[in-house]
Parts: C-alpha cells; structure tokens; sequence
C-alpha cells in the first residue's frame, strides 16, 4: 500500500513508523509549514508536495492519511472522493456532527473507504475483554467507566489554536480521553443518556475543558462514569473498568491490569503490570496497535469490507463527546438519539 500523509507534526511520525514496519510506503507528504514538511519527507524518503489536493490526487497514493488538527477533515476527504482515493483520518473524525455526517455520506457516494484512527481497539488486551465480554464471561455488565487523568505542560497549550473550540472543537474529552470513549462504546453499546460536568481552563490558559466528568446510562441498562483531565500532575495512566455480574476486567494504559472473575473458564487473561500511556508525554505510546489498525484499513480497502473503526464508529464517539459537551453547558441530562 502507498500512502499519502497531510500534516507532519508528531503523530505522523508515529504512523510513518508503523507503516514502514508493516510493508507500506509513504509516497507522500505536504504540511502547511513547508520547512517542517520537507524535514518530514526528508526523514521517511517520500516526496513532499505544497497542497493537500496534490496529496488527494497523487498518482502513487492508495490511500491519505490525514494527521492534522480536527477542524481540517472534510476538505481533503472532498478530494479524495473526486479523486476515487480511500482515506483514513486521526481522531476525532471532526468537531461537528453535520462534517462528520457529511464526511461519511460523501466517501459512501464515491464508494471509498473512510477510517478513523483509534488504535486501542487493538490493543492485546482490548481484543481480549471484548471476546470475554462477548462470550458471556464477565455475565451481564452493571457498570463500564473510564478515567483518563492525565497532565499536559502550559508549553503544550501554548499555541492558541491548542484546546481551542473552533480548531480542536474543545480539550480533554475530545483530544485525550475519545480513545476510551471509543472503547466504552465498541465493548458496551450505545449510550442513552449522559450528565456532565467541566471545569473550563482550570489549570490551563485554554477556553475548553481541562476538567470533566460524566454520568452515563447505556442502551443495555448498564450505567458508568467518565472522567477526564490534563490538569492532573504528574499524570495518571489511563483506565477502562468493566463491572459485570460475573466479575471485573480493568484495562490500564494499553494492558489488562486486573481480571477478578469466579467460577472462569477459557483463555488465560493476558495480565501484566507493564503499561505504556500518554499520560505525561503524548508519544509514550505502543506503536503495535497502530500497525494493526493500518494492516487492517489496508485489508478493508482490498477486500470492500468495512474497516475496524469506520467513519459511523468515529461518528459515535463524537456523538457522545458532544453530548456530554452539551449537557455541561446545559446543566441539565442529555437523551441521545436512538
């Protein structure tokens, strides 16, 4: 597979490393500070290119890659439908509903292929719970929360487009904690109805949330918490707690921490204290879960099939993001859509 990337910052690299590991070429490249984009394409021997539309429509691009700030999504997803090109975009898939709709209805029409990139699906220990759960061995889930108390430095939110509602569509819940967001609802389902609180620029010079939590009650009748942060110093790793009749899985940082289940029969649960999080340092992240997720778009694009986060998965995560951003301002619950 070939790839084009728009946008070099850091995370990029971290996608160019996964490709390169699994058989992908980065053909490709174009950042809107072109010293930056060419240091990039000098880095990873690929061509750098002043537009995102010569991305979109490159010759030797199977897919683009799209690895900047949120607010810039369905642009370069337009191309690439005109273009016939399949097209991958970093969480969140955008900061409205109406763009994310949009995104999905237009790579629908032109029949290519639209992921989104939450890697953490595939994590060992994610495809784990999700099986246990799915085969009954947790029994019937009571409770599913996530806690990601993290701390990010006043340089990281120096620039002001950082936690900004137009460029990033706000902070904590959105930019951090959407990885387990997304979590909750591939292993649990849909949520019902949501009641948040936030804290906005508690610690930090930002105009959006670096402080929220929220109540949840899921489709399913169970119910859970959310909360997250980048105030917390030092930082905490991350944590997904799955409560059912039968017993609990605990998924902290990339790894299962905690498997306390009576009477449990099957595979032997992968526990281990040795976790990874970007709890301090956003690039303290596992890069395997990232080349599974890029193998398995590839394999979406060969075969028709639907990738393993597809544009309605990024889509519900906005979802509820935004709920519980609705809910805060609101004071009062939210009722999701059925």
């Amino acid at each position: 597979m070939r790839v084009g990337i728009i946008g070099t910052g850091a995370i990029s690299n971290k996608h160019a490393e996964a490709y390169r590991n699994i058989g992908f070429r980065v053909a490709v490249c174009t950042d809107i500070n072109e010293q930056a984009g060419r240091r990039f394409a000098e880095m990873w021997a690929c061509e750098y290119v002043p537009t995102y539309q010569e991305v979109c429509r490159h010759p030797d691009v199977d897919f683009v890659d799209v690895c900047t700030f949120p607010d810039f999504r369905l642009q370069p997803l337009e191309i690439c439908a005109e273009a016939r090109k399949h097209i991958q975009v970093q969480k969140p898939i955008a900061t409205n509903i109406e763009t994310a709709r949009k995104m999905i209805d237009t790579a629908r029409s032109a029949g290519i292929q639209l992921g989104v990139v939450s890697q953490h699906r595939f994590d060992d220990a994610s495809l784990f719970v999700s099986q246990a759960i799915a085969s009954g061995r947790l029994g019937k889930i009571l409770e599913a929360d996530a806690y990601v108390k993290w701390h990010r430095t006043a340089e990281y939110y120096s620039r002001p487009i950082k936690g900004s509602w137009a460029t990033e569509g706000g902070g904590a819940l959105i930019n951090q904690a959407i990885h387990q967001v997304d979590i909750l609802l591939w292993l649990i389902g849909p949520v019902k109805e949501v009641f948040g609180l936030w804290q906005l620029g508690g610690l930090h010079k930002i105009e959006s949330e670096d402080v929220v939590g929220a109540l949840l009650r899921y489709n399913n009748g169970a119910q859970g918490v959310i909360q997250s942060s980048t105030a917390f110093w030092p930082g905490y790793t991350e944590r997904v707690e799955i409560h059912g009749t039968k017993g609990t899985a605990i998924l902290s940082g990339d790894k299962l921490t905690a498997w306390d289940v009576h009477d449990d029969e099957g595979e032997a649960p992968p526990l281990t204290k040795d976790v990874l999080s970007g709890s301090a340092d956003p690039m303290a992240i596992p890069l395997t879960p990232f080349e599974r997720q890029f193998r398995d778009f590839g394999e979406a694009i060969r075969t028709g099939r639907s990738p393993g986060v597809s544009g309605e998965d990024g889509y519900r995560a906005l979802e509820l993001v935004l709920a519980v951003y609705r809910s805060c301002r609101e004071g009062q619950k939210v009722v999701l859509n059925e």
